[in-house]
């Protein structure tokens, strides 16, 4: 069975926390365990996750100090919260912290299993958003330094290797739409029901689009440079691709 991500459980309550891990590595999750919030801080810091469960009343957590700290931490990681003793003023604060699900003891099993994959999915969509706008990042700087050295000197042979920058710049271009292939996939999983069609309409793709344009621009602005059948012919790619997702 493939892995389908990698969860901590914390909690002070060991028989909960054995029997629910041993629930999630049945249907194909990685699960640690964790007694008490420091033990649990110390395992997110050393080691990746996709989901946190927590207890409300474990050591280091009665007053959802642990939870307030994750940021910090662990930053962007769902958590799901547990109780066997809730009250009214842990729900509330609950709410108030980017937390992904509260749930009562015992829990129902079928809303369990359902909030853990929607959790890791969205954690998932989170980082492809956050690693799209780093590589598209990359590319708007890349695009720039082209421009600032034709701009200083205009009749000066390039000092940069066309076949380097060809490679970078594929590269970045074509990360960028795997990134969004990827994302696009993983909002679908959240959300079954939703057209694709709508998804390309999200802002990243906005932003991919306005790089790819930026990417065309800069290619014919400065294809006398650089005098590039491949450069060329990049360029005449991406602006078949923009004609077709416009």
């Amino acid at each position: 069975m493939a892995e389908l991500g990698r969860i901590l459980i914390a909690d002070d309550e060991e028989a909960f926390a054995e029997a629910h891990a041993d629930l999630l590595r049945d249907h194909g999750y990685v699960c640690d365990c964790a007694p008490n919030a420091a033990l649990a801080k110390e395992m997110l810091r050393q080691n990746p996750y996709d989901l946190l469960i927590a207890d409300i009343k474990m050591p280091g957590n009665d007053e959802l100090e642990f939870i307030e700290e994750l940021p910090a931490i662990a930053a962007g990681l769902p958590v799901i919260l547990v109780t066997g003793y809730p009250t009214l003023d842990t729900a509330i604060k609950s709410t108030r912290l980017a937390v992904a699900g509260y749930l009562l003891k015992p829990v129902p099993l079928e809303d369990f299993l359902k909030l853990v994959r929607q959790s890791i999915i969205r954690y998932e969509t989170y980082r492809l958003f956050e690693r799209s706008q780093d590589r598209l990042r990359h590319l708007q700087i890349e695009l720039g330094s082209i421009e600032s050295i034709k701009r200083v000197a205009p009749s000066i042979p390039p000092i940069i290797d066309a076949e380097v920058f060809l490679h970078y710049t594929i590269k970045n271009i074509l990360a960028s739409l795997v990134d969004l292939k990827d994302l696009t996939q993983a909002l679908s999983q959240n959300k079954p029901k939703q057209q694709i069609c709508q998804l390309f309409n999200c802002p990243r793709h906005a932003e991919l689009t306005e790089v790819i344009r930026d990417a065309i621009f800069m290619l014919e602005k400065t294809k006398n440079s650089f005098k590039s059948k491949e450069l060329a012919a990049l360029r005449t790619k991406l602006e078949r691709t923009l004609n077709k997702n416009g």
